[in-house]
């Protein structure tokens, strides 16, 4: 029996199913393989056609040609342009944020390159937050002026007021054609108001120009924060990281509109950027305990956040949880966020001797980069994860060398804890009395 649907999406017995319970099963039909209770993998590189008009008409559609008939669909051509396991996945992923339609990439940088060059183009400008993801600023900053498209950066803790003031300022305002904002921001956790941006957007489109505003929204994951309620036009992810949760592949992802998705899936078809087909296999299955997963990483980043907020060698922590101090961010906080999240960052006293001897010292947390795995990790992002960026630019940002980041996974706090205790008592670091 399948869901009843409108345009809200499926509903059973008169409600609406939610997320959770749509990973399990929605969008495919134990029928199609042998009555299997889940989706088999379709390791295939093509698709046989019934007739020759059949596949005529498939590509008829896949690369434009012609509008769709009423009740027609694109049928599967080659695994490049389409396959029932990307087909499913992303079927089930767009719930989370409420979009019209979701992609899936090999990366999360194949994410986010290949939607920036399907919606950009030479003499555009892109304002960006600050700080990013280094991958994300290292493109911008670097690849994108290779096809002509100028950036701008703002600092996440910028007001509304001081972002438009530079955009002014830089003479190109009139050329304006995206936002792009990671929020919260990638390590310090900085939260970007996702409202004003859209704000902005709105002054500077124009009858044939919409600015569109992209989120990264890899650190709440689809659970915590939804950008597109709040007016986005894309949400951006690392898939690798929550939404996959078992760092065990590579994957990305981008949701909103099926207007812009059509836009982003055709950029997607020419530059090869598409996931596996085993890719797609695994994120269905991580998706079955995407919000379980996130709830327990986020109620233990709280035990932990605590325990270093009241170390005498932690300087300052930098928590979604921990914004009492902040009035301004606090109220940004409580408008788009659901959660804390499970990211925490924070200043060990001194510089990266002192974080070195730290992270050097874990013996339970492993110390690598990349985030929102089943396990505990650690990185040092002056010299690892934002390395790329100039130590000035660092600065502005608030990346420190004494700065660490953690990300919590699901073992029990009170043993992260442990780990922290045991490795901070070997930092020696003068510690006020």
């Amino acid at each position: 029996m399948q869901l009843e649907e409108d345009h809200l999406g499926p509903h059973l017995n008169g409600k609406h199913v939610r997320p959770e319970s749509l990973m399990m099963s929605y969008g495919y039909n134990p029928e199609w393989s042998e009555m299997a209770v889940k989706a088999p993998i379709y390791q295939t590189s093509t698709f046989v056609f019934k007739n020759a008009e059949e596949g005529k008409a498939f590509f008829e559609l896949a690369y434009g040609l012609r509008e769709k008939n009423a009740e027609e669909q694109l049928g599967l051509i080659y695994s490049r342009l389409n396959n029932p396991d990307l087909e499913i996945l992303e079927n089930r992923l767009r719930f989370w944020d409420g979009a019209e339609e979701a992609a899936v990439f090999a990366s999360g940088m194949a994410a986010i390159s290949t939607t920036l060059l399907a919606l950009l183009k030479p003499g555009d400008v892109i304002l960006h937050s600050e700080p990013i993801y280094g991958g994300s600023d290292y493109y911008i900053k670097n690849i994108l002026p290779k096809f002509g498209i100028q950036s701008i950066g703002f600092q996440a803790c910028a007001t509304t007021e001081e972002v438009a003031q530079l955009l002014e300022a830089s003479g190109v305002a009139d050329k304006l054609a995206m936002i792009y904002i990671e929020t919260p921001a990638n390590p310090t956790n900085h939260l970007v108001d996702i409202e004003e941006c859209v704000a902005l957007g709105q002054k500077y489109s124009t009858a044939d120009k919409k600015v569109v505003v992209a989120v990264d929204n890899t650190f709440l994951g689809p659970v915590f924060s939804h950008p597109l309620k709040h007016g986005a036009d894309l949400v951006l992810y690392s898939a690798t990281k929550y939404i996959g949760g078992h760092s065990d592949l590579i994957a990305g992802a981008c949701a909103g509109s099926a207007e812009l998705l059509k836009q982003v899936k055709g950029m997607r078809t020419f530059a090869g950027s598409m996931a596996s087909p085993w890719t797609g296999w695994m994120l269905m299955r991580s998706l079955e305990t995407l919000k379980i997963r996130m709830e327990a990483q986020a109620r233990g980043a709280e035990v932990v956040a605590s325990y270093l907020k009241q170390h005498p060698k932690v300087e300052k922590i930098y928590y979604l949880g921990d914004l009492q101090d902040n009035p301004r961010q606090q109220a940004i906080y409580r408008k788009q966020c659901t959660a804390a999240g499970s990211m925490i960052s924070f200043d060990i006293r001194g510089g990266e001797k002192e974080a070195f001897k730290f992270l050097n010292s874990l013996r339970l947390i492993k110390l690598a980069v990349s985030l929102g795995g089943t396990e505990s990790l650690a990185e040092h992002p002056a010299s690892m994860t934002h390395s790329d960026i100039s130590p000035a630019d660092r600065a502005k940002m608030g990346i420190g060398e004494g700065m660490v980041r953690i990300s919590v996974g699901v073992e029990h706090p009170e043993d992260i804890i442990s780990d922290v205790e045991q490795a901070l008592a070997k930092v020696a670091v003068a510690v006020e009395a």
